[in-house]
């Protein structure tokens, strides 16, 4: 495993080991019960909020905005869970969706190609020699063109297989891939690494 990917996985969200009580809990919370509800909102609510964080390029404050709109979209289709995968799974999926609907109504459609020359200047990241700190790796990845961004994140930090992202983001497996070789080659330029 290269450094990037190293980098990439020691800040990702761990995947939350499925709660016997999840099914419990949403089945009182599609009764009506909000409290059950809440018990839902704490336990998945940093996993979601850490996945939208990074397709919304790091704006906090919109992560915010995303996760409390993946949590109420929730909440209006509970009685639509089918509990055919762990609430967690299903809930996160939906603030992707979320995440990604927003990038799209702000014309920063993460399935928009960009010219190479119209690509943002990523190599000026503060202080290369610490590169691989989070807080440069979260800048570098910020900066990355919309669709190289939703790959990337998808692929390499929340773990979907090339498919998912393709019909996901209605593209190509092979655009998929190749989207992913961009912004790793983007993210190595940026933080100072030879290719």
């Amino acid at each position: 495993m290269n450094a990037l990917c190293l980098a990439a996985t020691s800040f990702m969200q761990p995947e939350l080991p499925a709660a016997s009580s999840d099914d419990e809990t949403v089945r009182a919370a599609v009764a009506g019960d909000r409290k059950a509800f809440e018990a839902l909102y704490r336990r998945h609510a940093d996993r979601v909020y850490g996945a939208v964080l990074r397709l919304a390029a790091y704006d906090h404050a919109r992560a915010e905005d995303l996760t409390q709109e993946a949590f109420v979209r929730a909440w209006q289709k509970l009685d639509g869970f089918r509990f055919e995968s762990a609430f967690g799974t299903w809930v996160y999926r939906l603030a992707v969706n979320v995440a990604l609907m927003s990038i799209r109504a702000r014309n920063a459609d993460p399935v928009t190609i960009l010219d190479d020359e119209h690509l943002p200047d990523i190599t000026d990241i503060d202080n290369p020699v610490r590169a691989f700190e989070r807080d440069e790796l979260e800048k570098a990845i910020a900066a990355l063109p919309p669709r190289a961004r939703a790959v990337l994140v998808l692929h390499d930090v929340e773990g979907w297989k090339h498919e998912e992202i393709a019909n996901e983001l209605s593209m190509a497996v092979g655009s998929s891939k190749a989207q992913l070789h961009r912004a790793r080659g983007l993210l190595r330029r940026a933080l100072g690494d030879k290719p």
